[in-house]
């Protein structure tokens, strides 16, 4: 199997366990958070709909600094207020995703990645690996967003298996 089959199945995999997720996301609480110290929801729920567009720009640029010297809007840190617009950017990262994936290469995804910070590397890889790492981030913070539902009364979905509230599995 090709490594653009093998992350195309993973996006596949993905997709609707992350959707449920992010349906579940109340409304109008963007600044709750479970803990002094935590992300606040809306914080946490922007990042876990944006992130898998960033498989595209790993597919379509050579790096990304996450704090340049001059910071700038970008499309990876906008604010979504509502689950479907959590579920909006959700979807269509991962469809660019797997449309960047079904036309490039083994050769380009074995091609090293940058991210940086304030112009300094921060992680070097090839390409394929960066973007199984980002989706194991994206797995983390998901798992996050999980216990910010169940701490706002709001049920769990299944994710890998059934959860207290969802036994779909």
């Amino acid at each position: 199997m090709k490594l653009n089959e093998i992350l195309i199945a993973t996006i596949d995999r993905e997709t609707p366990i992350t959707k449920r997720v992010l349906e579940g996301v109340p409304e109008g609480r963007d600044d709750w958070k479970p803990h002094e110290k935590s992300m606040p929801l809306g914080r946490l729920a922007s990042p876990v709909a944006m992130m898998p567009s960033w498989l595209t720009m790993m597919i379509e640029k050579e790096e990304f600094d996450i704090a340049p010297a001059t910071p700038q809007q970008s499309q990876f840190n906008m604010a979504l207020k509502t689950r479907a617009d959590l579920v909006k950017a959700m979807e269509d990262g991962f469809a660019g995703a797997k449309r960047a994936l079904q036309s490039t290469t083994e050769a380009h995804l074995l091609q090293p990645w940058r991210l940086k910070a304030r112009g300094n590397v921060v992680m070097e890889m090839p390409r394929h690996d960066m973007m199984r790492d980002s989706l194991m981030h994206l797995a983390h913070h998901r798992g996050q967003l999980t216990v910010y539902l169940r701490l706002n009364n709001v049920p769990v979905p299944a994710t890998y298996g059934p959860s207290a509230d969802d036994q779909r599995f």
